[in-house]
């Protein structure tokens, strides 16, 4: 039985019989990692990471937290190029570590996806609710809540997952479509608080710029690293990608920056034009422009950030679907939710089940610390794919890599460093939910899994 825990998945290609179908161009996965990463990070995390953990020194905590997604953003690229396949950093494990550490890196990613998508889903609701409001029309707290905040079920929430989990149903092109376009939106959104913001900063709210030391720094970049989790989702889109070798690890890499350098200029903004004690708010981007008059501007900002948690939640149910679906064919879930539908090229059976699950999350679970939750799971994940490039590298030296991250092994041992670094600075009840969930994880596998393994039956 120890040498079936540690057994390794060959690296190789899914049978056509069930392939998805490869549409996606490198612009749509750029899209789609962009679309995935700014979201919650820019429209709410800031405030409340720079409020209760680092103050304006924000700045610092999100380049710390970049350059950790970084070092493993060059990992999945170069472990998505040469290993492929729909899992990401599950499939990576399973061919780098073997069966146990796979299962264990795909059950969190599963809490990581789940959990991510649920919450967004809450936020999102949060705005609509407050959008509804502000043109007079009331919803009774009995469709707008959960049962722990004096609601029966928060139907908002559940509605928007609905509409997702039938959208991503149709296909993966008409998903991919409809995300550029809110994407756009909400870099407009975006620019437009840039240059609002730019000429009203107030030079003193940065005079304390290091109110809680350098520990809330290394806080607020363990806090609002949840804003980067997303690219982690474009290494799922590897069988529908119509050149993966070459789209995939551009995509990551441009979509990785091109966020962090957006997440830098807003956060550092957002406390030039406030005290960043006012920002421990729900909506602090707009909220900081309603302070400083501008009514309007907040908005065009609330809608954006509707568009903003929609992409978030769209890219990130899809990471989810695609997880499942790797680690359905490996049999360590039933392999009975893996079948891909004639024409759509989707798994509609996977796509309802998860949506049933987060719409049950979202629509009456009260949920508190779980970017906490969700980013320690991360950051397990980002650890391991960071081994496996060194792993990978000495053990199977002569593996095609179309693209190989640079100044190996030095490049992923920082990755492992920042990760576990990041890791270390969350808070230990979230250890203890981690440490939680992953022996029930363990426990499935050896109740379930290992016996039903597609390659423990292998003759």
């Amino acid at each position: 039985m120890f040498n079936n825990m540690f057994r390794k998945k060959p690296i190789g290609h899914i049978h056509p019989e069930s392939s998805l179908h490869r549409s996606l161009t490198t612009f749509d996965l750029t899209l789609m990692g962009i679309g995935a990463i700014i979201g919650a990070g820019v429209f709410v995390l800031t405030g409340i990471a720079a409020a209760t953990k680092a103050g304006p020194a924000i700045v610092i905590s999100y380049i710390i937290a970049g350059l950790a997604s970084m070092f493993a953003a060059l990992a999945y690229a170069e472990l998505a190029a040469s290993i492929g396949g729909t899992g990401s950093a599950y499939s990576y494990a399973y061919a780098g570590f073997g069966e146990l550490i796979a299962w264990i890196i795909g059950w969190n990613l599963l809490l990581e996806y789940v959990m991510s998508v649920g919450t967004v889903a809450i936020g999102w609701s949060g705005y609509v609710v407050n959008f509804l409001q502000a043109v007079h029309i009331y919803l009774p707290d009995a469709i707008t809540k959960n049962p722990f905040e004096g609601g029966v079920i928060n139907l908002i929430a559940v509605l928007i997952i609905i509409t997702l989990a039938l959208l991503l149903c149709l296909g993966v092109k008409h998903s991919a479509r409809i995300n550029a376009v809110i994407v756009a939106v909400k870099l407009l959104t975006i620019a437009t608080f840039i240059a609002v913001a730019s000429l009203n900063i107030q030079i003193e709210n940065w005079s304390n710029f290091f109110p809680f030391g350098w520990t809330g720094v290394m806080e607020g970049a363990a806090l609002v690293f949840f804003a980067y989790i997303g690219f982690d989702a474009l290494s799922t889109a590897v069988e529908e990608a119509v050149d993966p070798q070459r789209s995939i690890p551009i995509a990551i890499i441009v979509s990785l920056i091109v966020c962090t350098i957006i997440y830098i200029i807003v956060s550092a903004l957002l406390t030039g034009i406030v005290p960043y004690t006012s920002l421990n708010v729900e909506s602090p981007v707009s909220d900081a422009l309603l302070k400083i008059g501008h009514q309007y501007m907040a908005g065009i900002i609330a809608a954006g950030a509707v568009a903003g948690l929609t992409t978030v939640m769209l890219v990130m149910f899809y990471g989810l679907t695609r997880i499942c679906l790797a680690m359905s064919r490996d049999g360590l879930i039933p392999t009975s939710v893996a079948k891909i539908h004639s024409q759509t090229h989707t798994p509609i059976r996977l796509i309802l089940i998860t949506g049933v699950v987060i719409a049950a999350i979202a629509g009456i679970a009260p949920i508190n610390h779980a970017a906490e939750l969700v980013n320690i799971g991360t950051l397990a994940a980002f650890t391991f794919v960071c081994g496996g490039v060194i792993v990978l590298r000495a053990t199977l030296p002569d593996l095609h890599r179309p693209f190989k991250l640079p100044f190996n092994p030095l490049i992923p041992f920082l990755g492992i460093v920042f990760c576990i670094y990041l890791m270390l600075n969350l808070p230990a009840i979230t250890w203890w939910r981690f440490l939680i969930w992953t022996i029930a994880g363990i426990l499935i596998y050896f109740l379930y899994g290992i016996r039903h393994s597609v390659l423990g039956n292998v003759k």
